[in-house]
């Protein structure tokens, strides 16, 4: 068995998460595994399955989820499909979010309730140590300060490894770095939304994971006469493939976690890991903004 043709995700190449957590580049999403507006059960809980063990037969080491995805039902199909782990598969969730339905999203991030989300979430995924930890969302209602604290003393108990942030500003992550070691960053990034670009430049200045969400967001990109649609016809490609490449291009830092609940549709998406584009083609790329 190789990596290049058994698990060809190892083709994206691998970064080290907090220095000392390397993974594949090309991760996965589970936000789709579960019911529409990401609440409750999905459509199909056998496929949901499959997906999440297909996706670790190919190479994918980084798995990001959130609590409040289904809420819950995320974490739980992981560890339903997954557990025991693999030993260089990194799972990644996030807490801060409650939800009131389907596609309602509440911030909450008073210290009392991280620790419970932490905690709930190692039981839920089975873990004893979550190694990527992530504040969902900042809580404007409670102080930076106590959100970032009590993650820290998590960590300091040894029961979250690494901390990450989701969706800030530069000047909020500067904040949050003032009191804890931050690792990574989830911020919307894709080809046609980059009001995140100088939140990336601080990521790669710092040597800071960034994440991007909603990455495959091609659309009219993908009609055919466009600059993505010709592109991804040189290289034998779909659309999405040729946005997956060019993110991977885009920065060292970058890790992309397009997510999907088939099976078809996760082995299209990973395939862009063998994808190597020209100065040329990254270019014409970047102009799509």
């Amino acid at each position: 068995m190789t990596d290049s043709t058994e698990r060809p995700v190892a083709a994206s190449g691998t970064y080290r998460i907090g220095g000392d957590l390397p993974v594949h580049r090309l991760g996965y999403g589970a936000m789709q595994i579960t019911g529409p507006g990401i609440w409750g059960e999905p459509a199909d809980r056998g496929e949901s399955l499959r997906v999440l063990r297909r996706a670790v037969e190919l190479g994918v080491t980084l798995i990001d989820t959130a609590d409040s995805y289904g809420p819950f039902v995320s974490e739980e199909l992981i560890a339903e499909a997954l557990h025991p782990y693999p030993d260089d598969l990194v799972i990644a969730t996030k807490g801060g979010l409650t939800r009131s339905g389907p596609g309602q999203w509440h911030p909450v991030g008073r210290p009392e309730y991280l620790r419970q989300c932490v905690e709930m979430s190692l039981r839920r995924l089975r873990l004893e140590r979550i190694d990527l930890y992530q504040l969902h969302r900042i809580d404007p209602k409670v102080p930076l300060d106590e959100q970032i604290g009590v993650l820290r003393e998590l960590r300091d108990e040894g029961k979250i490894r690494h901390i990450g942030l989701s969706e800030v500003s530069v000047d909020e992550l500067e904040a949050a770095r003032k009191h804890a070691p931050i690792v990574s960053v989830q911020n919307l990034y894709n080809l046609t939304s980059r009001n995140s670009q100088d939140v990336l430049e601080r990521c790669e200045a710092e040597d800071i994971a960034f994440i991007p969400w909603f990455p495959l967001a091609t659309g009219k990109l993908a009609e055919p006469g466009g600059t993505l649609a010709e592109a991804a016809a040189r290289h034998d490609a779909s659309p999405a493939q040729l946005a997956l490449a060019w993110l991977l291009h885009r920065s060292p830092v970058m890790l992309p976690i397009p997510g999907t609940s088939k099976v078809a549709h996760l082995e299209d998406n990973l395939a862009a890991a063998a994808i190597s584009l020209t100065g040329d083609e990254v270019a014409r790329l970047d102009a799509l903004a």
